[in-house]
């Protein structure tokens, strides 16, 4: 992941935006645990790149990958098992899970990389989720214009749908289910907003594959 230390640097910050913006984390929130449900029961998944365990905690998820020390110290205390590690070398042998989640796939160095690795840990039939921010939507625009003022998003790579999809695609993953939330711009954004089918409306868009 790029410039780990800047999270090492401003964990203080990172956790603030999720007070400032509520509304805007429980309805991302709210569109991940929509693929959730779909998932059997008693199965094991991590995610990865989870930083403070802002979204493990509440999804349920005990594991997962993060490569900044104070993060982990943050997401340890939320009584997540981290261990240290990078979304394209993952520290885990092959099909070990049966989910693995992305929620910050704009800061990884190699997603393409990232995606090859979900498929080698995940066991067949597994369920690859990536939430994002669709770089052709309000708020992924409005992040890159600020970009030179942001901790987080100067060297941040923002992705549109078409191209999410059709790397997952090429690793061999198949069923693709979108949903999407967060409609407007940030600031504008104070009520929970449920999830919608499909993407091209909502900045925020979580996809769900499976593994064949």
């Amino acid at each position: 992941m790029v410039q780990i230390e800047q999270f090492n640097n401003f964990v203080d910050e990172y956790e603030k935006w999720y007070e400032d913006y509520t509304e805007v984390y429980q309805s991302e929130l709210e569109a991940i645990k929509e693929h959730f449900i779909k998932l059997p029961e008693n199965i094991r998944g991590i995610e990865v790149g989870l930083g403070t365990g802002r979204f493990a905690k509440p999804l349920g998820i005990k594991e997962g990958v993060e490569p900044a020390n104070e993060m982990a110290v943050k997401a340890s205390k939320r009584g997540i098992e981290v261990v240290k590690g990078v979304a394209e070398n993952l520290p885990y042998g092959d099909l070990q899970f049966d989910f693995v989640l992305f929620v910050t796939i704009c800061y990884l160095d190699n997603l393409e990389r990232a995606i090859v690795q979900a498929h080698r840990v995940l066991k067949h039939k597994g369920s690859l989720i990536i939430a994002f921010l669709d770089k052709d939507q309000p708020i992924a625009r409005e992040y890159k214009e600020r970009r030179h003022r942001s901790s987080f998003f100067r060297k941040s790579r923002f992705y549109g749908v078409k191209h999410v999809k059709d790397m997952i695609k090429q690793e061999g993953f198949k069923n693709l289910e979108f949903n999407q939330t967060l409609f407007g711009n940030l600031d504008e954004i104070k009520a929970i907003q449920p999830p919608k089918p499909g993407y091209g409306e909502g900045s925020f868009v979580v996809v769900r594959a499976i593994k064949k």
